[in-house]
This record gives C-alpha cells, sequence and structure tokens, in this order.
C-alpha cells in the first residue's frame, strides 16, 4: 500500500511538473542586445540600404547586402558592409569613391529594410516574415497567423547572432525580436 502511494504521487508531481513554465534565461541574449535599433545596429545579409551620394544621383540608390555581407556598387564596385553600422558604412562607401572616383564625395546610408526573422514551431504560419521595427515576440506570433493548438502560450526560444555565434535563450512573450532572429514557439504538455 505504500509503495502504491508513493508510486501514485511521483506520477502526479511529474505530470503537473509539465505544466509549469520555464525558467526565463535571458541572460546572454541581453549582452546581443543594446537597446532599440540604431546607432549600434550592425548590417547584415538580408538588409536593403539606401544609399545616398550627394551631388552624383547615378550613384544613389537602394543597395541589398549579399551573403558575404557586401553591396555592389556602380564604379567602385563591391563595398564590404557586413558587420559595420550605417555611419561606418557610409565612410567606407566615402573612402572608396575618394579614392579616384568623385572629388569630396558625401555619403549617407540608411536601412531601407531590414532583414527578415524566422517563426517556427507552434504556430499557424511558420516562415519568414519581414521585421516590423519595436516587435515583441507575441507581435511575430501574431504576423504568423496566432498560435497553434498544441502552443506553449506565455514562452518562446529565441535564437539570435552574437559575437561568438549564435545565442538561444527561453523567453516571455514580451521579450523584444531584432532582425534575423529565429524564434520557436514550444508544444505545451497538456
Amino acid at each position: 500500500m505504500n509503495r502504491r502511494t508513493l508510486l501514485l504521487a511521483l506520477s502526479s508531481s511529474l505530470a503537473l511538473g509539465g505544466c509549469l513554465r520555464p525558467d526565463f534565461r535571458t541572460d546572454q541574449l541581453d549582452a546581443t542586445t543594446t537597446g532599440s535599433i540604431g546607432a549600434r545596429y550592425t548590417l547584415s545579409a538580408g538588409d536593403r540600404l539606401r544609399v545616398i551620394v550627394f551631388g552624383q544621383d547615378n550613384l544613389s540608390n537602394i543597395y541589398a547586402v549579399d551573403g558575404d555581407g557586401s553591396i555592389a556598387m556602380p564604379l567602385i564596385g563591391l563595398v564590404k558592409v557586413g558587420g559595420q553600422s550605417t555611419a561606418q558604412a557610409a565612410r567606407t562607401v566615402e573612402a572608396k569613391l575618394a579614392s579616384g572616383f568623385v572629388r569630396e564625395p558625401h555619403v549617407t546610408v540608411e536601412v531601407d529594410a531590414y532583414r527578415p526573422f524566422y517563426i517556427l514551431g507552434e504556430v499557424t504560419n511558420s516562415g519568414q516574415y519581414p521585421y516590423v521595427n519595436g516587435m515583441a515576440v507575441e507581435t511575430a506570433v501574431a504576423i504568423a497567423a496566432g498560435f497553434g493548438p498544441r502552443a506553449a502560450r506565455d514562452y518562446a526560444v529565441l535564437t539570435r547572432e552574437g559575437r561568438g555565434g549564435l545565442v538561444s535563450g527561453i523567453v516571455p512573450m514580451t521579450y523584444p525580436v531584432r532582425p534575423g532572429d529565429t524564434i520557436v514557439v514550444k508544444e505545451r504538455f497538456f
């Protein structure tokens, strides 16, 4: 009788343990975030840039950052901008133009469209979606047409590029999303 009671208590505690929300682990993700997207945002593959060369309308255009982190511009060819801020990219383009193509170039670089984010798991339409500035995980779920029927609705697993490679963490639904992030909505136990 005592053994039966012990087994019943153990099995019920294990079953109820599956209902608990896991602890949020955002420490490493927070280290990759510098606040809102702005001066510290680094360019990467998938970003679309508006490059304005003052006085040179034929050079001013929208350029896509390729997989190598470069943009292809007339006259100067490939310009490596991956890992740079928009201000650093403007200085890089200015330096290339000044080396024999344009006298005293003045360049501005702006992000025209951020790289997409990805959402997988227990959502209605998983896939790749355009990034919207200021979005949170719950916004990403709404963009993916909502939760699936078995979705864990109070947390998700978020993966993003950090300095040493990919960083993952369990995050609440209000956690901010950045361009290039991958969100996985897990299945709940019950």
